[in-house]
Parts: structure tokens; sequence; C-alpha cells
């Protein structure tokens, strides 16, 4: 709003609202954003301090408006489809003063501390913490690599932690110490690392490398052309996403204890950034804004999803749904429909304040999804924005559960045993979580 006048009254008009007689119209029953983030500081503000009715105690609301701001509602173009209950999705409300301390500005975490030169201390307005939650703590910090990390592994029956990076290595943690055990080149840049049972699989340029952790066997699968972004394993068969668009396929062959190429899957334009398994089907994201789907029994593409309008950084599944995210700003969630085709049920913006200007917003790029379980055994989302923050949420209401901070942004996130999950960033340290439980874990 531009200001008239010798020191902007009108604008400062605009910010204070209508006088206190007026008050009670509160701004056509919006519900003020700040207070719901615990830091309005307008006395009076012009908008509603408390929330709305909910949908079943406002059910006669004319026009819908007020439903449809607590109702998830199918895809506004699917305007035929049956409407079943309620959705669930998105129904929470963000917590931003979640596990914060008192006095602090809520959800902006000291620059200077990140770099370790505050020198404010305690005194600082800002947080000086790399998370902000009261459900998890940080448990230890691992660090030797000097690039990003971009895969983090757990071997099955193994008592050893994998973390995979662009520095082309391999380093082996010891879970009870936390000590590094050995460092292995790789020959080339890690762009993913996925463990299943005694295999260790890690795409580097032109190669999977594939690793046995209980008989020793090294194998190097060739095929891929230019870097391995994502891979997973599925139907008995190891796919890896490609730079050029493919998606190759192996089949383990124990007569000849080696990976045998099964398929090559084509139709994505650019590269594949991001595989996911779920219910017979493979889901591939790639930077040509699209997610195919792709039967595993005949390894035919049977759908593209074109909702997303950037790179489709992450999918994940959950229950019965296909969660997406993407560097348009958005996570996506996906429900099959009567025909088996899937279609967006919810989209959650990642909207986040802007210090700088209190009346500007910026969105935030998703980079990375990863789904776990709390120690209360309730599903979590793990959420790597561009902002350097990784943000939990539950599900399915993306109630905010709390934030970690970084000083650069995270790939690579992974779960493990004992309620301990792990985050790797792009300045190459390995942070180790734990979610609060009555037993400390190791590590």
């Amino acid at each position: 709003m531009e200001a008239t006048g010798r020191n902007g009254n009108k604008r400062m008009h605009q910010r204070l609202g209508p006088s206190q007689a007026a008050a009670p119209d509160r701004a056509n029953n919006k519900v003020c954003y700040h207070w719901r983030a615990g830091r309005c500081n307008r006395h009076p503000c012009p908008f509603l301090h408390s929330e709305m009715p909910t949908p079943q105690q406002q059910s006669a609301a004319p026009d819908g408006g007020v439903a449809k701001r607590h109702l998830v509602w199918k895809n506004p173009s699917n305007a035929g489809a049956a409407s079943g209950p309620p959705s669930k999705w998105g129904k929470g409300r963000g917590g931003g003063a979640v596990g914060r301390p008192p006095g602090k500005a809520p959800d902006r975490v000291c620059n200077y501390f990140l770099a370790g030169n505050c020198t404010y201390g305690e005194k600082c307005r800002f947080l000086h913490s790399w998370f902000v939650s009261d459900s998890f703590s940080l448990l230890t910090s691992l660090q030797g690599h000097q690039k990003a990390v971009s895969g983090i592994a757990l071997p099955s029956g193994s008592d050893k932690l994998y973390s995979g990076s662009k520095d082309e290595s391999v380093r082996v943690w010891d879970c009870q110490s936390g000590q590094c055990v050995g460092v292995i080149n790789v020959g080339g840049e890690v762009g993913c690392m996925i463990s299943e049972g005694p295999w260790i699989f890690i795409g580097v340029p032109n190669a999977v490398k594939a690793w046995n952790m209980q008989t020793a066997t090294d194998l190097s699968l060739d095929g891929p052309i230019g870097q391995v972004y994502s891979l997973v394993v599925g139907n008995e068969l190891l796919f890896a996403g490609t730079q050029d668009g493919r998606i190759l396929a192996w089949k383990f062959s124990a007569v000849g204890n080696c990976f045998e190429p099964a398929a090559s899957l084509v139709g994505h334009q650019l590269s594949v950034v991001s595989l996911v398994v779920g219910a017979m089907r493979l889901y591939s994201g790639s930077m040509d804004h699209t997610i195919r789907v792709w039967d595993l029994a005949t390894l035919q593409c049977i759908q593209t999803l074109t909702d997303h309008t950037s790179v489709v950084m992450s999918v994940l599944c959950w229950d019965q749904f296909l969660l997406s995210c993407s560097l348009d700003k958005t996570i996506k969630v996906w429900v099959a429909t009567e025909s088996g085709n899937l279609e967006v049920t919810y989209t959650h913006n990642e909207e986040h304040q802007n210090f700088l200007n209190l009346c500007c917003f910026m969105l935030q790029g998703v980079l990375s999804l990863f789904g776990m379980i709390d120690a209360q055994v309730k599903p979590i989302l793990l959420c790597s924005c561009n902002d350097n923050s990784v943000r939990l949420y539950d599900l399915p209401t993306f109630s905010e559960r709390g934030k970690i901070f970084s000083k650069e942004e995270v790939r690579a996130m992974q779960v493990g045993p004992g309620g301990l999950f792990f985050t790797g960033d792009a300045t190459g340290e390995l942070k180790v979580w734990n979610w609060l439980t009555n037993e400390m874990p190791h590590l």
C-alpha cells in the first residue's frame, strides 16, 4: 500500500484497521495470521483472535465460503466426482511457536549462530538452536564429508551407518561410538544411495555400485548415461532413474551372483530424480515437471501426472495416497479415483513469512519428502525446503510438529532403529536425531 501524506498516515491507518467501535466486524470475519502464530502485536487488531466455527458448527454457510476454508475437497476440475466423507488432509493448524523459547522471534534462527560467531549470546532475539520442537532432540553431529551428503543407508543386520556424498566418497560410521571407521572412494559423485536387505546400492555417474555387506560382493552395474539420481527396489527388480530420462531395471541372478539387465523404461523428457514403489506401481518424478505411473507387472506407463509446474523433486507413498513435492513450492496429495487414475485431493503450499517485510510472504521450493513414525507410532512427514530448513508435519492434518535448521539445504534423510532419524546437508554434515522416549538409543 502506498503512503499518502508526510508520514505515511494512510498506510498506518490501514494497518491499524477501523476504530474500536467498528471492531466487531473484524475484517469480514478473517482470522489473524499473526495471532495464529502467536505473535500479533496490534491493539486493536482488525482481524479475529479466535478460530472460525468448524464446518459442522456453520453448516448453513450460504455460499460455502466458510466451509471451504476448513474442508479439503477433490480436484475442482473433477466436478462430477461423487462426494464422500470430508477429507482430513490439511485440517491442522501450523504451530509457529512449537517448542520456541519465550521472548525469541518465532521461526527465525540466528544466522550468526549457524555460522558459529554470534556475539549477542543469550541476549540475541533470534533462536540459538538447530531445531524447534518438543518431540525430538539432536543427538549428535557426524562430520567428515567435504561436500553435500546425498544418501544415507543402514543395511539390514549391520551395526554400521553408511553415508554417500558429492565428494565422491562413502563413509562408514560405527553405530555404537559414532566414529567414522572407513572411507571408500567410489570414483564419482554419489547421486543417491539405498539399502535393501544386505545390499547397498549407490548411484554414481554412468553406473550403479552394488555392495553385499554379508558376502563382501562388489558389483558395478553398467547402462546408465550420466548421473544416477534415484534408486528403488520393487517386484524383485532394481530401478535406477538416470540423467538422460530413462529408468533402467535389473534383476538379480542367484546362479551367476550378479544383476542382469531387465528393462529400460522410456517416457520422461528430462532427468528422473525420484522413484518410489507402492501397490504394484512404480512412480517416477522428473525434471520435466511430470510424474509417471508404471505398472510393475508389465513395466508400461499407465498414467502421466502433469499438475506440478516445476521439477518434481520427490515422490512418497503413504497408506493409499501418493505424495509429491516440487520446486513449484507445493506438496500434492494424490488419491486413486474409481477409474483407477490418480487425482490431486489436497495441495499444501509451503508459505513462510519474510521477516524483512512483515507485509510480504515467500514460498519455498520443496526439495525432498521422507516419511516415518514418531515415538507414539504416529505418521510424520519430513519436508526439506530450500530455505535450509526441514519441517515436520503430522499426517494427514499437516499440523506442524517442529522444524530443523541447517547451514545449507538438506537433501538426504533416513530413519533408523530405536527412534533415530538422520539428516545430511550440503555442507557435508550428518546429524542424528531421536524422538523423545524413556530410553536413549546409542550413537
